[in-house]
């Protein structure tokens, strides 16, 4: 069965930094795009960050510069550097891994990260 299992979040004070992994078991195909998601209080799910099995990358406008994403295709796991952390970036993120046959995805668990001093 399909798992993703995120992990690395945590409270960091601003400008500090956090990585997060996810790593997924149970695929059968290739995961065509593996990404970052996040949801803080009370406000919509975003996309963070996205890269495909090739190694395209897209990112938030609020997040580029800071953020970098990164995947190991032969263990399925994506990572999530955050660097200069903001209070803003507080939520939680989630890992999501698509295929061919389901282009929505499937979705982690999900891991606060809280930015504060």
């Amino acid at each position: 069965q399909v798992q993703l299992v995120e992990s690395g979040g945590g409270l960091v004070q601003p400008g500090g930094s956090l990585r997060l992994s996810c790593a997924a078991s149970g695929f059968r195909t290739v995961i065509n795009v593996m990404g970052w998601y996040r949801q803080a209080p009370e406000k919509q799910r975003e996309l963070v960050a996205t890269i495909t099995n090739g190694g395209t990358t897209t990112y938030a406008d609020s997040v580029k510069g800071r953020f970098t994403i990164s995947r190991v295709n032969a263990n399925n796991t994506v990572y999530l550097q955050m660097n200069s952390l903001k209070p803003e970036d507080t939520a939680v993120y989630y890992c999501n891994a698509a295929t061919a046959w389901r282009v929505s995805g499937y979705w982690g668990q999900g891991t606060q990260v809280t930015v504060s001093s």
